[in-house]
Formats: structure tokens, C-alpha cells, sequence
């Protein structure tokens, strides 16, 4: 049952149940201060390397860097571009070799500072350099705060698709701090914004039902926000420590994503369509061919799209800029990237549809004529 948050001064923790491997999210304002004495409770003697972006650093790097100093960590930093063109072979290449010449140490921790090309990145080489160091999850956008820094995905993108290379390693540590997020531009946020409303939409009716009520909170700040991350959170975290690697229950995650990350991929991985974008016209057209095969009403699905818009996010083809002046309007050449998929099997699509507002299934059998014929639809409407 869902209930209003309530207005609380210390941060919220919440554990991801990995056994041996455990880790707490630490979600509240003004967190990022307790960094470097969180580290040294932690890990005594361990050095650190920040992986950063440029924009990132010029906001956040200096209040890092004073923390660990305080707590006397030592410490070194990369800042990569910032943007999805930095989860590459070559920048993963660059922050490899930064960790290597800062001698980076198996016992030592890398911090991860920034959204989620940041997050996925670093952690991919921390779970690659000297095949394995411990790495911090210091998450600056909602998106990342919500979902890429939490369960040990890390990875970069092939040219190929989406988060094709990458790793299962699990942080240590994860600090949301949530006063970060007010220097967010409204279009990163709302992207966040559309990993939270999934949450919702696949496995907790009664918070979706709560974000249609308080999505102007959420927005402005206050503990509305506060709550919608720590519920966030909690749902992943719940999910992770019964499916850490997706064998499972976790791929309800990817609400969305089957479609999203073909548009991604369409769009180049660029600007045009952030991941958080992607999603939310991905969780529409998720819906839509939910109803279309009559597992549920149409109304639901107008219900997310109608959500999903109310916030600000794109949730058709046709809001994405530029698709159909590029020729990407192409029912066939969306099915093509879609079967580089990593939820394919045995060249089978594999997607996550509803069977009701809070109850998503994972669904392997959807014919692929289907989904082609009602992509065809929707790209001509």
C-alpha cells in the first residue's frame, strides 16, 4: 500500500540483499559530503580513482575530492565526454588505461561519478582491470539514481547495439545524493522520470496510481522526490536480490527496453534520443501491443501514454526528432536492430508486456510478423 512519504532529515538506506556481496543505497539530500568517511569505514587504506564526466566535474568533482581528503583517501581522477558516445571500445580503452597508470590496485576502489554512461562505464572497467576492483556508485542524474547504478550491470555499446559488451559487478556502495539532481536540465530529469513510472507500470499499480497524483512534486522536489527514488530503488533492489543476472524476473526490468534500445540504436546513440526517452516510447508501444494481443484493456494503455505525456516524455515513433526525415521510419529496419537484442534467444524476440496496469510478464513468444505489422502501424499513423 502506498502512503505519502513523509518528511524525514537523515538519508534513507536501502540493501540489496546479495549475501556476502550485500551493498547499501544511501538516498537523501546533501549525502555526497559523507563520502569519503563512508569509504574509510569501509575499505581502511584504500586508495581511490574518480571516473567522471566533464560537465559532472565542474559541478560535483571539488566536494569529492574535499570528502576523501578529509577522511585522508588518496585519490586520482579521468574525467571521459560526456554523453553516450563515451561507453565505446575507446573509452573504455581510456579509462582502463587511466586506472592503470594512476596504479589502481585490486584492493583499492574506483568511484563511478555521473549518470548512467558514467556508471556503466567505470564499472565495466573496474570489473576488467586487474580482473577485478571494487568499485563506489555515485549516481549525479535520476536515471542513474533509479536504476543503472543499482545491480551491477556494467557495461558500453557496440556499434552493433545497445550495452553489448559489458559485465555483471556488483558496487560496493551506492550514494544518491538527491540535492544533485537540481542542476539537471528538465529534459534529463523528465528522462529519468521514465524509469521511475516503469517501476510502477510493471510490477506496483498502487504507485503508479501515486505518481499520477504527484508527479508535480517529484518535478519541483521535496520529499515526493525523495520517496519516488527510495521506492525506486527498493523495487530493483528487491528484484536483484532475487535474480541478480537475469535469468529470470529481472528481465521485467527492461520494460520498454526491447523497442527503446532499437530507437537508440536508430538515432545513433546520440542527443536526439536520450535512454530515458527511448523507454518511455518503448513502455507505450509495450502497452499498445499488450492490448493489440488482448492482454489488456485499451484504456490502460492509453492510461501510461496519457502519464508519460502528461510529464513531458516523447511516447510515440513520431516524437523523436528527426526519425522519419532519416529514413529510420522503417518497420524492417527497426525488427533488424531489435534482433541484436540481448534478451533474444535462439533468434526469438523476447518482450516484456502487461497483463494489467502493475503486472508485467516476459513473453518469448510473440510472433515476429506480429510485432512488424503493428510497428508498420504505428510508424504510419
Amino acid at each position: 500500500m502506498m502512503t505519502a512519504p513523509l518528511k524525514n532529515s537523515g538519508p534513507t538506506t536501502v540493501e540489496v540483499a546479495l549475501g556476502d556481496r550485500a551493498y547499501d543505497i544511501v538516498i537523501g539530500r546533501d549525502q555526497l559530503g559523507s563520502l569519503g568517511s563512508r569509504i574509510a569505514a569501509l575499505r581502511p587504506g584504500a586508495r581511490t580513482a574518480i571516473v567522471t564526466d566533464r560537465t559532472v566535474a565542474k559541478h560535483w568533482l571539488a566536494q569529492i575530492e574535499a570528502s576523501l581528503a578529509q577522511a585522508g583517501i588518496a585519490h586520482s581522477h579521468i574525467a571521459v565526454d560526456e554523453g553516450e558516445g563515451s561507453k565505446s571500445y575507446a573509452g573504455f580503452a581510456q579509462v582502463c588505461e587511466a586506472l592503470i597508470a594512476a596504479k589502481v590496485e585490486r584492493n583499492d576502489l574506483v568511484i563511478a561519478l555521473g549518470g548512467g554512461v558514467v556508471g556503466d562505464l567505470a564499472g565495466f572497467a573496474a570489473a576488467a582491470v586487474r580482473r577485478g576492483v571494487d568499485f563506489v556508485q555515485v549516481p549525479t542524474s535520476l536515471l542513474a539514481q533509479v536504476d543503472s547504478s543499482v545491480g551491477g550491470k556494467t557495461g558500453i555499446n557496440s556499434p552493433q547495439g545497445k550495452n553489448l559488451v559489458g559485465a555483471f559487478h556488483q558496487p560496493v556502495l551506492v550514494i544518491a545524493d538527491t540535492a544533485v539532481l537540481d542542476t539537471l536540465s528538465p529534459r534529463q530529469f523528465r528522462a529519468g522520470y521514465a524509469e521511475v513510472a516503469k517501476y510502477g507500470v510493471l510490477g506496483d499499480a498502487a504507485f503508479f496510481a501515486w505518481l499520477e497524483a504527484n508527479h508535480a512534486e517529484i518535478f519541483s522536489g521535496g520529499a515526493a522526490r525523495e520517496h519516488a527514488i527510495a521506492t525506486s530503488c527498493r523495487a530493483k533492489a528487491a528484484i536483484v536480490a532475487r535474480d541478480e543476472r537475469e535469468n529470470g524476473e529481472r528481465a521485467l526490468l527492461n520494460l520498454g527496453h526491447t523497442f527503446g534500445h532499437a530507437l537508440e540504436a536508430a538515432t545513433g546513440f546520440s542527443d536526439r534520443l536520450f535512454h530515458g526517452e527511448g523507454v518511455s516510447v518503448g513502455m507505450v508501444l509495450a502497452a499498445q501491443l499488450s492490448a493489440q494481443l488482448g492482454m489488456i484493456a485499451d484504456d490502460d494503455a492509453t492510461r501510461v501514454q496519457r502519464h508519460l505525456a502528461d510529464v513531458g516524455l516523447p511516447t510515440r515513433l513520431q516524437d523523436i526528432a528527426g526519425f522519419a526525415q532519416e529514413g529510420l521510419a522503417d518497420a524492417d529496419a527497426l525488427m533488424a536492430l531489435m534482433a541484436q537484442d540481448k534478451k533474444v534467444k535462439r533468434g526469438k524476440l523476447t518482450f516484456i508486456l502487461l497483463r494489467a496496469i502493475g503486472q508485467a510478464v516476459i513473453s518469448s513468444d510473440v510472433d515476429p510478423a506480429t510485432v512488424r505489422d503493428f510497428l508498420a502501424r504505428k510508424l504510419a499513423q
